[in-house]
């Protein structure tokens, strides 16, 4: 693992261990997020702890000058339509298979999605300066695509671990294990993403929307949808690699 990747993790596990920690002690002693609002510092501190980590550990190694930099390198939004119309299959291949096999229930109506997305940068979009950015590109300059995106999403399901035990959030109780294949089928789409067209923002874009179709379409806690939409979205994301060394669709 490179300098980068290891200064960037060291970062942004402290910085969630330290914010995300706080609200599990708190959790444990029954005082819970939805009742105490101040906690919802250390809980978005935490969650934007793979962005801030970014930022560190790149202004460390002089990989970018500044914020404005940093920013541009995330915020590249000058792409073709195949590159957005593969972000759109994605996250309807994430969605649809847990809709179907799992069930649902009605949370936001559809058209807030208009809404969701950007607000969701803050939701979970942020991370892909981190984890897309740094971690998925540096691990490939060693690995393979294949091992280098299991890698990841290893680490990226321990990171959202506290998740689990912090009331007042939506992850709180559900079953990890299931989780885990959401965020295997994730890894694999956004690794496609960036690999095929080398953007961050357009993994940022994929993971607002998934996030915000998670809110409006509310999936049973049933483990077969999870599996159905991870083994979709694995193949898709092989499939849009063979399609663009072939073709270059997305460049």
């Amino acid at each position: 693992m490179s300098k980068l990747s290891k200064t960037y993790l060291s970062y942004t596990f402290l910085i969630m261990l330290v914010c995300w920690g706080t609200c599990v002690l708190c959790s444990f002693n029954d005082i819970s997020l939805s009742d105490h609002k101040l906690l919802l510092i250390p809980y978005l501190l935490g969650g934007l702890s793979p962005t801030i980590a970014s930022y560190l550990s790149l202004k460390k190694s002089n990989s970018v000058t500044g914020v404005r930099d940093w920013a541009k390198n995330i915020f590249d939004l000058r792409h073709n339509v195949f590159s957005y119309g593969m972000v759109v299959v994605m996250a309807v291949l994430f969605i649809l298979p847990q809709c179907l096999i799992s069930g649902y229930e009605n949370g936001a109506p559809f058209f807030a999605i208009i809404f969701m997305i950007p607000m969701m940068l803050l939701g979970g979009g942020l991370e892909e300066a981190g984890w897309r950015y740094i971690l998925q590109t540096e691990l490939e300059k060693k690995y393979s695509f294949t091992i280098a995106t299991l890698a990841v999403s290893i680490i990226w399901w321990l990171w959202h671990l506290p998740l689990f035990y912090i009331q007042g959030v939506s992850q709180y109780g559900q079953n990890y294990i299931a989780f885990g294949f959401n965020v295997l089928g994730l890894s694999f789409a956004l690794a496609g993403i960036r690999k095929n067209t080398g953007s961050v923002w357009l993994c940022v874009l994929f993971h607002c929307i998934a996030n915000s179709l998670s809110g409006i379409y509310v999936i049973n806690d049933n483990i077969a949808g999870n599996i159905a939409a991870t083994i979709l979205l694995i193949l898709c994301s092989y499939a849009f690699v063979k399609l663009n060394d072939q073709r270059n669709l997305f460049r």
